[in-house]
């Protein structure tokens, strides 16, 4: 499947003034943003258990991409021992089209998913639907996303944008005999009915991976709801997609990461149901599934690993904590930025996976206020990451995907004629004596200064130098 959208350019700031514009999103994401913020600060309130803890899982991470290529050959291996059969793909298109042949060999109508970021990079909803096929989002948020024909606002809470009463309305609407109530316990109860029957005729199911075991060939997944144990041990096939940094050196690495991941995403010790996936049903055994899958997918990522600085950004463990801090995140929300990753790691991951000249836009979308670095578990260096492919963008250095996409000429030149200006005391002096008396006649519609005008006030000049000034108070000339 060929997606045309990517080959147009996003408007990152075009849908923030949409975003910025709805006082009700800004209140039901301000609310939600102050809550899970509060959580994990209870769960790391002594700050030397959590320098200790960032300090082991950035180890854990960065000892696992070190190795990686070695570590992806030694998951296969193991995999492939235990039964689980293991795919590869470049790109989302190949993906997407592995999944497809598996579902269509074993003539499935019906697909359960559960949460998985990497499937909605792949968009393999939409690409399902097309080839007729019905899969349905079992994990509640994505199911009430799903329902409302949107996307999800945040990798860990994809709903987190709606309240309790746009929900109740949702329900009632596409829900068949369904009753309004805006109390949580129904409305999850009524969810969870409708999500029950279809476990029970799906033949396929679909997760992510929150990580893989190299040493072990072990799938590992955290959730809350149960819905991913259901999705993995109820079809007769699973079918596990991932990108190819979550792999882990070994199984004693998991627990830590475990613990960052939950502590860090929703402020809980651990989560409801740890799911550790070695094989399919063996013989004697009463449930899971006959055949899993395990997809891993790289769309981009080579490229990533192959910079010593960019690597960084694949340390990631989706737990959220950047987007629950970050200043913009939390007033724009995450459909302004219309990627599959919002919020800081998305303007790092997403720009080198997709490109500079579709998503050169997004790592401008930041204070660089380092909040995102300040709690992030893995210590990701998100800002320095940041600085370098708003560099690439002008300054191509590396093979950054479409790296010198936003070079300007215009800006050039300017540059150049600051430099020269800042070069020679006289060419600074004629210069600055231009500015001040001339500076203030500029039209907002000059291209410097109308993307600054649309949202500040024109600066204003001073009537006179500092040279002058100086001059004035009988400081002599440096």
């Amino acid at each position: 499947m060929v997606d045309a959208a990517a080959h147009t350019t996003i408007d990152f700031a075009k849908a923030s003034r949409t975003a910025l514009a709805d006082q009700q999103l800004r209140g039901n994401f301000r609310r939600a943003m102050d809550g899970l913020m509060s959580k994990r600060a209870v769960q790391f309130a002594d700050s030397r258990e959590w320098h200790a803890m960032r300090a082991l899982g950035a180890s854990v991470r960065l000892r696992a991409l070190s190795k990686l290529p070695e570590l992806l050959e030694k998951l296969e291996e193991n995999c492939t021992r235990n039964g689980i059969r293991v795919h590869w793909a470049s790109t989302t298109a190949e993906a997407n089209a592995i999944v497809l042949s598996i579902m269509q060999r074993v003539d499935t109508r019906l697909v359960v998913k559960g949460k998985s970021m990497v499937s909605e990079e792949m968009h393999l909803n939409a690409f399902l639907e097309e080839h007729g096929i019905e899969i349905l989002e079992s994990d509640l948020g994505e199911y009430i996303v799903q329902l409302d024909e949107a996307t999800p606002s945040h990798i860990i809470m994809p709903a987190i944008h709606m309240n309790t009463k746009q929900i109740a309305h949702l329900f009632r609407q596409k829900i068949k005999d369904a009753e309004y109530t805006e109390d949580v316990a129904r409305l999850t109860d009524l969810a969870r009915r409708v999500l029950r029957a279809k476990f029970a005729a799906a033949e396929v199911g679909v997760s992510g991976v929150n990580a893989a075991v190299a040493e072990t060939g072990t799938l590992c997944l955290v959730e809350n709801e149960g819905n991913g144990r259901m999705c993995t041990t109820v079809p007769p096939v699973h079918i596990a997609v991932m990108g190819l940094e979550k792999v882990v050196e070994r199984l004693e690495d998991v627990p830590p990461v475990i613990s960052l991941l939950t502590r860090s995403a929703t402020g809980q010790p651990i989560t409801t149901y740890v799911n550790m996936i070695t094989s399919p049903r063996k013989d004697g055994e009463r449930d899971g599934p006959r055949e899993v899958h395990l997809v891993i997918l790289d769309n981009g990522r080579s490229n990533v690993y192959a910079d010593a600085e960019l690597r960084d950004t694949l340390r990631c463990i989706r737990c959220g904590a950047c987007m629950n801090h970050c200043p913009v995140y939390t007033k724009v929300g995450g459909h302004a930025y219309e990627a599959p990753y919002p919020g800081p790691i998305g303007k790092i991951l997403v720009p080198q996976i997709e490109g500079l000249d579709r998503r050169g836009e997004m790592p401008h979308a930041c204070t660089m206020c380092n909040a995102c670095v300040e709690i992030c578990p893995v210590k990701i260096p998100i800002v320095g990451i940041m600085g370098r492919l708003r560099a690439e963008a002008v300054h191509p250095s590396s093979a950054v995907k479409d790296a010198g996409a936003r070079a300007s000429r215009t800006e050039a030149l300017v540059w150049k004629g600051w430099a020269a200006a800042n070069a020679s005391p006289l060419a600074y002096r004629i210069a600055s004596g231009l500015a001040a008396r001339l500076g203030n006649m500029a039209p907002s519609s000059l291209p410097l200064l109308k993307d600054w005008t649309n949202v500040r006030t024109k600066p204003r000049f001073a009537g006179r130098t500092l040279h002058e000034m100086a001059r004035e108070k009988g400081i002599a000339d440096v």
